[in-house]
């Protein structure tokens, strides 16, 4: 009923499923109809498929593209993958400016909560592409994301994983 409606998410769930199973045809019909109607997801898992050439040919530019509409739309991993999109061609090309917006673009999505791309900020101010002053507030915005993530609940399970105790008998309680 949500993909007939038109639902977005639904449509990517579609897609994912189609992925999945191997249905690559049936995968772009979703994942493009989804990121047609502005979901970031949508728009994300096309950029992965094109960089890729995941069950379509390899398209930088269209990867590209679809990278950067998640990332407008605040994908944290999409602007992740711009930033190495820029870095590795700055890195090839030579040209600092590429990889000085793959900084900011590991910036940003560092201060979304990416590990990796906090990694990259950490690799761009030891190569002084990031200043000590912007460094030190992103690492500041990185933790504040994961703080905000952290829950009661979440570091019990960790916990529990940790010391190898299983839940899996437990039923959810009735609400």
């Amino acid at each position: 009923k949500r993909v007939e409606a038109n639902d977005p998410v639904a449509l990517r769930q579609m897609g994912c499923i189609h992925s999945v199973e191997g249905d690559s045809k049936k995968a772009l019909k979703y994942l493009t109809k989804a990121a047609g109607l502005g979901d970031a997801d949508g728009h994300h898992c096309l950029s992965t498929m094109y960089l890729n050439g995941e069950g379509v040919k390899k398209d930088m530019k269209k990867g590209a593209y679809h990278a950067e509409e998640a990332a407008i739309k605040g994908h944290p991993t999409a602007r992740f993958n711009l930033g190495c999109i820029e870095w590795n061609n700055g890195t090839i090309e030579r040209n600092i400016g590429m990889i000085e917006r793959a900084a900011k673009h590991f910036i940003i999505s560092a201060n979304l909560g990416h590990g990796e791309a906090m990694k990259m900020v950490k690799t761009c101010y030891s190569k002084g592409l990031v200043s000590k002053e912007d460094f030190a507030k992103t690492l500041r915005a990185h933790q504040a994301v994961l703080d905000a993530a952290r829950s009661s609940q979440r570091e019990a399970a960790a916990e529990a994983k940790r010391l190898g105790l299983s839940f899996s008998h437990m039923h959810s309680m009735p609400s």
